[in-house]
């Protein structure tokens, strides 16, 4: 699997490439700014991106930039987005674009190799990787109304849900039947007036953006 990594941190950078390597990953490139990434993923398109989200010379939002741009040149392009905090407009941002695999993760979750190359996977597989405090986040922040009706454990099941897990991952996190899950997410979707969908990506996606406004 093809990966290219943008990160300006040196040590941080060069930690993913061995990382990643070890677990059979290619990393074909390993960029420091946003310039650079946009031309580099274009030119290689790799099986993957992880991208920071803020890169010189601004330190912004450039690597966000240079995704965007870069998937609207290849469509479909997956991208996994790195970012130091919870920064719901980017979240957002990255959401809007529905075409290939989304990701968003704190930083600090590339120190749990395991849960990082998994999510690393699931997205160059065409899925949705949210992290978990942004997913809070963006709950926290979505429209109250329509949230007021979910029950406790359906607002549970919505919160694994929009970390991109299918229903069989949700139930086992939740101890709780496939068909108990299949149960709350057709609530679910009828209570925020968004249509059924049998693919998981496209589900997860518009409940985020949905709630992320």
């Amino acid at each position: 699997m093809r990966v290219v990594i943008a990160e300006d941190l040196v040590l941080l950078r060069d930690g993913m490439v061995r990382m990643l390597t070890a677990y059979g990953f290619d990393v074909v490139a390993a960029v420091e700014d946003g310039a650079t990434l946009a031309d580099t993923l274009v030119a290689l398109r790799p099986d993957v991106a992880v991208v920071d989200v803020r890169l010189p010379p601004t330190f912004t939002d450039e690597g966000l930039r240079a995704a965007i741009a870069a998937r609207r040149a290849v469509p479909g392009l997956p991208v996994l987005i790195l970012s130091q905090y919870v920064e719901q407009v980017y979240a957002r941002e990255l959401l809007s674009d529905r075409a290939g695999g989304v990701g968003y993760l704190l930083k600090d979750r590339v120190g749990e190799v395991r849960e990082f190359t998994d999510a690393v996977r699931r997205v160059a597989a065409g899925g949705t990787v949210m992290d978990p405090d942004v997913v809070a986040q963006l709950l926290g922040g979505g429209r109250s109304a329509q949230l007021a009706t979910l029950t406790p454990r359906e607002r549970e099941v919505l919160a694994v849900m929009a970390e991109g897990r299918s229903n069989g991952a949700i139930a086992a996190r939740l101890v709780i039947t496939e068909k108990a899950v299949s149960k709350h997410i057709n609530s679910i979707l009828t209570k925020l007036d968004l249509p059924p969908s049998d693919d998981d990506h496209r589900r997860v996606l518009a409940v985020l953006a949905y709630l992320g406004g």
